[in-house]
């Protein structure tokens, strides 16, 4: 890394109004001043933070025109000198410039790179680096906002305040060890008792399960009822798209079709459903059996019940087996209503698929599942599965120290620091590095 300069097309294929090619590393200016010709302007020394306009050549050939700016370390990405050429958003243009760089001596950057020498070089910690590519691909608001903040350090500031805490726990267990003629096992045990207790409640409120899923893979809906009452309507309606096959014929649906919509900044995953009732088809009965597994694992379901028709012995085993987080939803309110519902603490919600504005009881329903605190701090699976590890070490040394010597407890307080450490890079190894950054596009 200290020696080779990198390069990559850090914007997306396709054609577009820019492309950007970005280089890293020791050589970044030279390669600059070979294959961009700024008019008039060669001799003058390239001044740091400033964007030239010139021409990209390959030799005496004229490639494109364009902008170029030069970053000098390190006030940098990466913290090492970096180049970037501005250029015309051509496949082969973005491709033959790259080519171009290359056969003047960068080689051709990993995934992540980029952000992994600006980890490497001290800019960002890892989970800053993660935030990166959560930010990228941020597919809601919800999933921006918490992205935001991680890149400002929320994770960071989580952590480093429980590894602080960590740490000042080790010490005293240090001093019970090495001055046992002035602190007693029982006086240090009495001292670590409350602060390891504090210390494992402070990291379990900052694992929440919940939220990250949210944030990562949205808020699970199943769509549920027997065939024929509406499902496959209401999900095309709530996502304003033709996503399911709707006709007249029962049992149209049999393999679960799902859509996506976005409710105050959270991704929605709407699933409509095979419709449940008893049938000899197998094919059916796996779609049945399917949709029984879909409202198991769902974060809300929707029971769809035809207005138009009185309740069916389906019906109303499916309102037995509705789980708490499930509502009823009276469909077809654009025909005749014949359906009476017993008297029920549900959540009833009355819509037409022919209707618009008739589904915003729906989605205020569905509000309820999204809320999300401002202040969640950690949210990526890999940040909670090291917390979690963080807390069981700490269990563990808790106990041991009520029950036993405190020494004996150090094994499991480096365990939980080491696992901390991971979270923001401070112990990580090449392994944990390629598992991170393998999931970044070249260009970053």
């Amino acid at each position: 890394m200290d020696t080779d300069t990198i390069a990559a097309i850090s914007t997306p294929p396709g054609e577009g109004g820019i492309g950007i090619i970005r280089l890293s590393g020791p050589a970044a200016e030279r390669i600059l001043e070979r294959v961009f010709r700024r008019p008039g302007g060669d001799a003058a020394p390239w001044e740091s933070h400033r964007m030239y306009y010139g021409f990209l050549r390959a030799g005496e050939e004229t490639v494109d025109e364009g902008m170029a700016v030069l970053m000098r370390a390190p006030r940098s990405y990466t913290r090492e000198d970096v180049a970037e050429l501005q250029l015309h958003a051509g496949s082969y243009i973005l491709q033959r410039a790259l080519e171009i760089c290359l056969e003047q001596g960068a080689r051709l950057a990993e995934p992540g790179e980029f952000t992994r020498r600006a980890f490497l070089n001290g800019r960002i910690d890892l989970s800053r680096a993660e935030a990166v590519m959560s930010l990228i691909s941020a597919r809601g608001e919800q999933e921006h906002r918490a992205a935001v903040r991680e890149m400002r350090g929320g994770v960071t500031a989580f952590v480093r305040a429980a590894a602080d805490r960590l740490y000042e726990i080790q010490a005293g267990l240090a001093a019970c060890v090495d001055y046992p003629e002035e602190i007693s096992e029982e006086e240090g045990a009495a001292e670590m008792i409350p602060r390891l207790e504090s210390l494992i409640r402070q990291i379990r409120e900052g694992i929440q399960e919940r939220s990250s899923r949210l944030l990562h893979q949205g808020l699970r809906v199943a769509l549920a009822g027997r065939p024929n009452v509406g499902k496959s309507s209401l999900l095309n309606a709530l996502l304003g798209e033709e996503r399911a096959i709707v006709t007249s014929v029962p049992g149209t649906t049999r393999d679960p079709v799902t859509g996506e919509m976005t409710l105050d900044g959270v991704r929605v995953r709407l699933t409509d459903t095979a419709g449940v009732r008893e049938t000899r088809d197998e094919v059916e009965r796996i779609g049945v059996e399917r949709t029984r597994k879909a409202m198991e694992e769902a974060d809300a379901v929707l029971l769809v019940l035809d207005g138009s028709m009185p309740l069916q012995a389906e019906d109303r085993e499916l309102m037995a087996r509705l789980p708490e987080n499930g509502a009823w939803v009276v469909s077809k309110g654009d025909l005749p209503q014949r359906l009476e519902l017993p008297e029920t603490d549900r959540t009833v919600l009355r819509c037409s698929a022919l209707q618009p504005e008739s589904l915003e009881g729906i989605r205020a329903y569905l509000r309820r599942f999204t809320a999300l605190s401002d202040q969640m701090a950690v949210t990526q699976p890999r940040h909670l599965d090291a917390l979690r590890r963080a807390a069981g070490f700490l269990e563990s040394a808790l106990e041991t120290v009520r029950t036993m010597p405190p020494d004996l407890a150090a094994t499991d307080l480096q365990a939980a620091q080491a696992a901390l450490g991971e979270i923001t890079g401070d112990q990580a190894d090449e392994r944990l590095l390629d598992t991170v950054f393998e999931r970044f596009c070249v260009g970053k």
